[in-house]
């Protein structure tokens, strides 16, 4: 017989579940009711079995179209501006980190947070700031 969907896959399963629902008979009359139940509601659905052929457009509202903008992400006020190289003494080695607008880079990688940086460089979870010192300005200091 002809089927709707054209998923491999599927298909297979949906085959080896006839297969074994002839062979070892149907589900039982309790579970009957609730397969009925899922098809009322399918039924009432908006459902589509595949999607538009390529290259057909659908129509949308062009007022539910995605549209993108930038938006300014408050940053930590502890974090100090793009370009500051946060030095730091661990294990007798100097720790250089250079902060860019989306990240830190160390040693070339950049990473996405300080607490990344620190992770790297001690192999243990720590706070990024607490590992670099930066600390809160006092409150006279943000005025």
């Amino acid at each position: 017989e002809p089927t709707r969907s054209h998923h491999k896959d599927q298909l297979i399963r949906r085959i080896a579940w006839r297969m074994q629902a002839l062979a070892e008979g149907d589900l039982p009359e309790r579970s009957r009711h609730i397969r009925e139940r899922a098809r009322e509601i399918a039924n009432d659905a908006d459902l589509r079995t595949r999607g538009p052929a390529p290259g057909k457009r659908t129509a949308i509202d062009d007022s539910r179209r995605t549209k993108t903008m930038q938006v300014d992400v408050p940053t930590d006020a502890r974090l100090p501006m793009p370009g500051t190289l946060l030095t730091r003494e661990y294990r007798g080695r100097t720790i250089q980190v250079r902060v860019l607008p989306s990240g830190f880079d160390y040693q070339g990688t950049v990473y996405r947070s300080l607490s990344a940086v620190a992770k790297a460089i001690t192999g243990a979870h720590w706070n990024g700031y607490l590992f670099f010192g930066l600390k809160l300005p006092s409150k006279d200091m943000r005025r």
